[in-house]
């Protein structure tokens, strides 16, 4: 496998510099609308079947090549976040307010390198299905694309998506079968009392008092309504209410993150959190909005998929440097309404942990969802390699 890692290596540059390019000009979900452009212009060139406009802003690319019955599919994400980058080299953001602090731009590189490579050296035998999918952070474009008919018309056999992750060395791989991310979910709790004057409090229904005893009340629910083998988040955060000290609101907000890695536990979260915050508030007289948003489902993984993916990886860099199965990750990740309608699996590259990279220099270990994040570019080839090596052998060539 160190000849196919060589090989994409050798065209990592061209790739890096699409990387940055991304990078430079990123864009937010459902507007992805120079990336998605890129990224068909490219795959056209290189002979693949282009189709723009799947999830909004998507782009499919399928290439079928001998008898092979089997159909694989591979995603990446193209939308970047609404945070303003703190990075000063070259290719930083160019857009106020928007960076690439995720590593799509990444993930789409990396997938593009793959792809290229593919069309002109693959060797396989069935049908590659490309999907660069937008949306990713928040706004479900996994969802969407699945609405519009993604896998009627693009029928997989297997799905596989992969996502970098700092403070893991770099190049190495890490996955999970069964639950590897959590779910993600948002309620939106209005309390609804009667506000006055703050000398006369006895003349009101404090909505502030209500909202800090269901703050610590909310605390409960992870520590004894849920077995404490099962991982479950809720988090408070925000409260909002009131502008002046002198005067009680009649209203106050909260909003919470809660997630889960297991579905039936995610089932229970929802249904204490609507009869605590109820009961809590109307032990203050006080009326509970409860507004529950079920966002992300939780990414499970099938094992058969991720026994596979696991074995072409250890056979592209070794044991030592494939971790399986890895600890679950409490972020969550639209690629699971895909993993919900296809067995496959959803894996990790390691971004860097400050130890030294390929090239001899410490890699970067900042977290995604920061200002300072940058991806990896020794992951372009590494990534794309991996991608490579897992289509040859889904679709071996007889």
């Amino acid at each position: 496998m160190s000849t196919l890692i060589d090989a994409l290596y050798a065209q990592a540059d061209e790739f890096i510099a699409i990387r940055r390019d991304i990078h430079s000009e990123p864009e937010l979900g459902f507007e992805e609308f120079r990336t998605s452009d890129l990224v068909a212009e490219k795959l056209l060139a290189w002979g693949y079947k282009v189709e723009r406009g799947i999830g909004g802003t998507g782009v499919v690319a399928q290439m079928k090549r001998g008898d092979g019955a089997l159909r694989v599919g591979l995603r990446a994400d193209m939308d970047a976040l609404p945070i303003i980058e703190a990075n000063t080299f070259g290719y930083s953001s160019r857009r106020k307010g928007v960076m690439h602090a995720c590593g799509h731009d990444g993930h789409t590189a990396m997938l593009l390198a793959a792809a290229h490579y593919l069309a002109k050296s693959g060797r396989f035998s069935g049908t590659l299905n490309l999907i660069f999918q937008p949306a990713e952070e928040g706004q479900g474009g996994a969802a969407r694309m699945l609405r519009d008919g993604l896998f009627e018309k693009y029928p997989c056999d297997a799905i596989f998506a992969m996502h970098n992750m700092p403070s893991m060395p770099q190049g190495t791989f890490h996955l999970r079968d069964g639950a590897a991310m959590a779910s993600s979910d948002e309620v939106i709790i209005t309390l609804h009392g009667t506000g006055g004057h703050g000398a006369y409090p006895h003349r009101t229904t404090d909505s502030i008092v209500a909202a800090s005893s269901i703050v610590m009340a909310l605390q409960t629910i992870v520590s004894r309504n849920i077995d404490p083998l099962d991982m479950a988040v809720v988090t408070v955060g925000a409260l909002n209410s009131g502008i002046a000290n002198n005067v009680i609101p009649a209203t106050a907000q909260l909003k919470l993150s809660v997630r889960a890695l297991n579905r039936e536990v995610r089932d229970k979260l929802e249904a204490r959190i609507r009869a605590l915050v109820t009961a809590q508030a109307e032990s203050y007289g006080v009326r509970a909005e409860i507004v529950y948003n079920r966002n992300y489902p939780v990414t499970v993984n099938t094992k058969a998929e991720t026994d596979f993916a696991a074995s072409v990886a250890r056979d592209l860099v070794g044991d030592a440097r494939v971790t399986y199965p890895c600890v679950p990750i409490t972020g969550s990740e639209d690629f699971a309404f895909m993993l919900e309608k296809l067995p496959g699996c959803y894996l990790f590259i390691g971004n860097g942990d400050g130890s030294p990279g390929i090239d001899g220099k410490p890699t970067n270990p900042c977290m995604v969802h920061n200002p300072g994040y940058d991806f990896n570019d020794a992951n372009i080839g590494m990534g794309s390699a991996f991608w490579v090596a897992l289509v040859q052998r889904y679709l071996a060539a007889a």
